[in-house]
């Protein structure tokens, strides 16, 4: 039997936060692991248990710490936790920001325990997940405001990166990019270690930034 999913959940709305939590405990392979309403609450849970969560599914606006705040401060303490927005905001401005300070998947609060539930596995299995429209409003809102890395120089990345990083943008795993460019997983680990290098990314979420920014991801909307 497979590991659980550890999940935290962060929502100052408590009827929804404890709704989503009965749907997800109906999940055999996932576990919730606590709650809390707030940032601030999160950062100190975080910090006391040992049992931590693999996923945080965390609303936006929230009272004493909001959800990007709370999210900035993860990223630099809790590196390994990946973060899933779920929230009621859809403008663009809030999508991308939240995707630049480091969560890896973005929820609309009308989705779909259905789309909620795949989210969370893919998250879990990938390390990032996007939906074709915040893939869409990703590539929208960050080449409209292109500037900070210009063109590629000739050579920053190989032939074989470009393909990889291509690869990652389409969200396909590690096995299946090695499935299709006929290499073992472990060289396809290794290209995507050097990508996180020479790009100065901090995740696969960064890497898809820094494709669309530079006008070579291939996206399936």
């Amino acid at each position: 039997m497979s590991t659980a999913i550890k999940i935290a959940l962060v929502d100052d709305e408590i009827l929804f936060r404890k709704g989503i939590s009965f749907l997800l405990q109906r999940e055999q392979n996932i576990e919730i692991v606590f709650e809390a309403s707030n940032g601030e609450e999160l950062i100190s849970s975080l910090n006391e248990v040992e049992n931590k969560p693999d996923i945080i599914v965390m609303d936006l606006k929230m009272p004493v710490l909001n959800g990007v705040e709370a999210t900035r401060i993860i990223r630099n303490n809790f590196p390994e936790i990946k973060i899933i927005a779920l929230t009621s905001y859809d403008t663009k401005s809030f999508i991308t920001n939240m995707i630049h300070v480091g969560a890896v998947a973005y929820l609309i609060k009308n989705t779909t325990p259905k789309d909620l539930i795949h989210t969370i596995n893919e998250v879990a299995k990938k390390g990032f997940y996007y939906s074709d429209n915040i893939l869409k409003t990703m590539q929208e809102t960050i080449v409209s405001v292109k500037n900070c890395k210009g063109n590629l120089e000739t050579g920053f990345l190989s032939p074989r990166e470009i393909e990889i990083l291509q690869l990652i943008c389409l969200q396909k795993t590690t096995s299946e990019i090695a499935e299709e460019l006929f290499l073992s997983p472990r060289t396809v680990e290794g290209h995507r270690n050097n990508l996180l290098l020479k790009t100065d990314s901090r995740n696969i979420a960064g890497l898809v930034v820094f494709a669309i920014q530079n006008e070579i991801a291939v996206l399936a909307i």
